[in-house]
């Protein structure tokens, strides 16, 4: 009954496609190519994706590790979102000089400042290796499967790499029945150009994040520096512009509806074979518990930062990351009850369920998920609460950063030898430097306070760990809030963790009596402890079960399915998705148009707001119309459109291409009434936002002054 996945992927590339879903691999593009001629692309495959000569896979790259940036110059020049060079940014930012609220143009190289932390991926290329992994791991499942396929896959990478010239990584697709080698060269030497003010950059806040119509001008500039001979050196004053295989060009003429638009990307990750009952954990369980403790982490964030200007600098980058996706979970939780999401995947499994009976097929695929995830619905608040809740706080995070030294001590009986102490320092140094770098201590007080009083709340009390009643509520009501900020004073007290200098004391002369008796590490370990003894088992063996079946299920829905065009859930590796420039109707009578406008921009207008406020400049230009070249044939300048494209977060940066390959805009969003899209699509509302490439030349050039970046570009009017 079983039949090959070669056979079945070589169905999947026969198939024509839909032109707005999916997220396909660039390497294996098929019969989708002629999806696309129709659609109206005037590239050649080969133009799309080679390995023997440059193409436009050679044009994109995974900044950052979560974010996706375009090349658009011949001397290194790169654009991504503002929210992706956020944190770079707010690094390179004081109170003294502000580069993120005023913004930064350099003007000629010698201004582009080093952006420390910053990488650069590019794919060199892709090899199907789904033979040689399945021949390692054979028939094994569970942690027997894990072992086999870690180790196989650190053969294939070690033997690949190239002696670490390369970055070697090995990624399972459909569910884990395919399997590729993917080969990248990656580049450290990455400096800030240009960026618009925050208030631009981003205009609306979380009040219109994931929201259209949006005026947001959502983008940054870095370049890429290389050694004389063009190969990855780390940040050196004598290193020069790398200089890329291939750059886009820019077209400045705008776009129309029905417009053929292409994009590249890194999207991250997708769970659209996800089957009805962990749609419904998620709507249930999941999602509401991360919104919570989101909810309460934000607030108390916002009102240190909103009090202090250096303290904002610092929690900045941190706040916009949880506040980006706290909106998410809301948005996808109350999309997925709209569009009836588990009861549509529900009726597809009794299809699929009277299939399996049709053809003799008797493993019960579905009950055996409805029983797993029945096992697993007790403890799927308590392992977000651990994530989300528990770790919030700086101070949690800086005393598991000692947790393995702990450990050490623990294995050995409280005695180390010089070399394994000095390995474990190192692990424990470099852990706390991220966590201490965010940790501000009127923030972090009253978030350990609250945080403590929210777990204890909403985690079933069999669950809790013994800390509660051994110390924190000892004596005390439950409801006494002054029981939870006592203890938060002791912690605080009580801890070598709140001072880097007593930290660095510690690191320097360690003991174990000294970890035991940090009052920090203690409520650290209770709530590790507690979670790892008696739940760890629990989640890992959903975590196995679940993909173990997900892989059989995806194998046998396309087996259902043979004229159905299947495509593997992102993973962040490389994908390409084409559709066309198309408004939508969110609701009845309700018409959204397929572009904003700046008139559009100025009419959110706040003074003051912080999120609806503009520089000064900008409306100077609004009030004289001073649009030069990027006007439309109108007279109005177009800030943002959107298109049917398929992505999702990995994406943010993409660049959005015309049928001629050249950059139209940067995807930076998806829309609200499609939030339920990374695990149900939805052709009807699913729109990609983009920032319109003729707003981002207008700031660069009009309040940027910066002409010697728009030289640099191929722009064609």
């Amino acid at each position: 009954m079983k039949r090959s996945l070669l056979l079945f992927v070589a169905v999947v590339m026969m198939l024509g496609a839909h032109a707005d879903e999916g997220m396909w691999i660039p390497m294996l593009i098929g019969k989708n190519y002629e999806e696309m001629q129709r659609l109206g692309l005037r590239l050649s495959a080969d133009d799309l994706y080679n390995i023997n000569h440059s193409s436009i896979k050679d044009a994109i790259l995974q900044f950052g590790g979560g974010c996706t940036a375009e090349m658009i110059s011949e001397n290194g020049l790169l654009l991504t979102n503002h929210h992706c060079g956020y944190d770079a940014i707010a690094n390179l930012s004081t109170v003294d000089r502000d580069l993120l609220d005023n913004g930064f143009w350099a003007h000629n190289l010698q201004e582009e400042l080093p952006a420390q932390g910053v990488t650069a991926l590019f794919l060199q290329s892709m090899e199907d290796v789904t033979a040689k992994v399945k021949a390692a791991v054979g028939d094994a499942t569970g942690e027997e499967y894990n072992k086999k396929f870690e180790a196989v896959k650190k053969e294939i990478e070690e033997k690949e790499s190239m002696n670490g010239k390369l970055v070697a990584s090995v990624k399972d697709y459909f569910n884990g029945n395919q399997f590729f080698l993917l080969l990248y060269k990656r580049y450290t030497d990455v400096r800030l150009v240009g960026t618009p003010p925050k208030s631009l950059g981003k205009f609306g806040g979380d009040t219109d994040n994931w929201m259209w119509p949006r005026h947001t001008s959502d983008f940054s500039m870095f370049r890429i520096y290389a050694d004389t001979s063009n190969e990855p050196k780390s940040y050196s004053p004598s290193n020069v512009p790398y200089h890329p295989k291939k750059f886009l060009p820019v077209s400045a003429r705008g776009e129309e509806e029905g417009d053929y638009a292409m994009i590249f990307g890194y999207p991250g990750r997708t769970n659209r074979y996800e089957v009805s009952y962990g749609v419904d954990l998620a709507i249930n369980v999941v999602n509401p518990s991360i919104v919570a403790c989101r909810d309460l982490r934000l607030g108390i964030m916002r009102r240190h930062m909103d009090a202090n200007k250096s303290v904002y600098l610092q929690l900045t980058s941190s706040y916009s990351s949880i506040a980006n996706y706290w909106k998410y979970f809301i948005g996808q939780t109350e999309q997925l009850k709209r569009l009836k999401v588990v009861d549509k995947k529900s009726k597809a499994e009794q299809e699929f369920t009277k299939w399996q009976y049709e053809h003799n097929i008797n493993n019960d695929l579905l009950g055996k998920f409805s029983h797993m995830y029945a096992d697993y619905t007790p403890y799927a608040k308590h392992a977000v609460y651990y994530s989300e809740c528990f770790r919030a706080p700086a101070l949690t995070r800086m005393a598991l950063a000692l947790k393995p030294l702990y450990d050490a001590y623990d294995r050995h009986k409280g005695t180390l030898t010089d070399d394994t102490l000095k390995k474990y320092i190192n692990i424990a140094k470099q852990a706390y430097r991220p966590s201490y770098k965010v940790f501000e201590p009127g923030t972090d007080k009253e978030m350990f306070t609250e945080m403590n009083e929210l777990y204890y709340k909403n985690v079933a009390k069999d669950q809790l760990p013994d800390i509660y009643a051994k110390t924190i509520l000892k004596g005390k009501k439950a409801d006494d809030k002054a029981a939870y900020s006592s203890y938060t004073a002791n912690v605080f007290a009580h801890t070598i963790l709140t001072d880097s200098n007593k930290f660095n004391d510690f690191c320097k002369a360690p003991s174990f009596a000294k970890l035991k008796s940090d009052a920090a590490v203690q409520y650290a370990l209770s709530f590790v402890t507690n979670y790892t003894t008696r739940f760890q088992s629990k989640v890992d063996a959903f975590t196995a079960k679940k993909a173990e079946l997900s892989k059989e299920y995806v194998h046998e829905l396309m087996e259902q399915k043979p004229e159905k065009n299947f495509y593997p859930d992102a993973n962040s590796t490389m994908r390409i998705s084409y559709g066309k420039v198309l408004g939508y109707e969110p609701q009845d009578g309700v018409e959204y148009n397929y572009f904003t406008t700046l008139d559009g921009l100025i009419a959110k207008y706040k003074p003051g707001s912080d999120e609806f406020d503009v520089p000064a400049q900008l409306l100077d230009l609004y009030k004289a119309k001073d649009y030069g070249r990027y006007a439309d044939k109108d007279g109005s300048l177009h800030t943002c459109f959107i298109t049917n494209n398929d992505i999702t977060g990995g994406n943010s940066g993409s660049p959005v291409m015309n049928a001629n390959g050249e950059l139209i805009g940067a995807a930076f969003d998806g829309n609200w009434e499609a939030m339920s899209g990374d695990i149900a699509f939805d052709k009807k509302y699913k729109r990609t936002i983009v920032c319109d490439i003729r707003f981002i030349l207008f700031l660069i050039d009009k309040m940027g002054h910066a002409d010697n970046l728009i030289k640099e570009m191929d722009v064609r009017y």
